[in-house]
């Protein structure tokens, strides 16, 4: 059995984090946690206890414990940055996830509190910060840099030497070329294509597609039945 570990959130993220950490890590699970204005009625979930985090010490003690924070990238990650700042007054150690199903080059240097899902590549010399979240499928390209507290989505390309400054999200789909740094506070939309340098506290966004004016059926010469 490996070390016991309380998840912080109820949401999507934090029933993901708890599938992977219960089926492909050391860790396990004990407990969720939330603040207490958002404890639901239920007393459980997963068949664990849901603890209000301001009972979270008594009941759960700092040096028997680990915590991850399963939280999202609300605020351009500022909660979860504040909930990671929180837990570790407290006491706790954090918990880190890397997917069996990732490939992470050895001289790459992780920080803590990292979340690296299935079918992320991470290149050589890459450096990847504390409480950064790569959700499924990237590639982070050689001496790249992604600084502290930020969202990463799925198969989002980001090129050899880049770095990406703190706090930032980028969406899924997203591609940055050689050589580029993204500011910090940085909104990279889904689907954006980033081929220069970007000011701190930027939005980039992508314009959606439009519906065509013929069917689909029409267009793909299907009768209608």
């Amino acid at each position: 059995m490996g070390s016991k570990l309380i998840i912080f959130g109820l949401s999507n993220i934090a029933e993901c984090a708890y599938e992977y950490f219960t089926h492909d890590s050391e860790y396990d699970v004990v407990a969720f946690t939330v603040d207490k204005d958002f404890v639901p009625e239920r007393a459980e979930h997963f068949n664990k206890p849901i603890v209000p985090f301001d009972k979270l010490l008594g009941l759960y003690p700092a040096d028997q414990y680990d915590v991850f924070v399963a939280v999202g990238s609300q605020y351009l990650n500022r909660f979860r940055a504040e909930k990671v700042s929180a837990v570790k007054a407290m006491g706790y150690s954090l918990a880190s996830y890397v997917s069996s199903r990732a490939f992470v080059w050895p001289n790459v240097v992780l920080g803590e509190h990292v979340f690296i899902q299935e079918d992320n590549t991470i290149q050589p010399f890459a450096k990847i910060g504390s409480n950064v979240t790569l959700w499924a499928g990237n590639h982070i390209g050689h001496a790249s840099v992604i600084e502290d507290n930020c969202f990463v989505t799925s198969h989002v390309v980001i090129s050899g030497h880049c770095r990406i400054g703190e706090n930032s999200f980028v969406g899924v789909n997203a591609s940055i070329a050689d050589c580029v740094e993204i500011g910090r506070d940085n909104l990279i939309g889904m689907g954006a294509i980033i081929s220069k340098n970007t000011p701190d506290n930027s939005l980039y966004s992508t314009k959606k597609t439009d519906i065509a004016k013929i069917s689909a059926r029409k267009f793909c010469k299907v009768e209608d039945v």
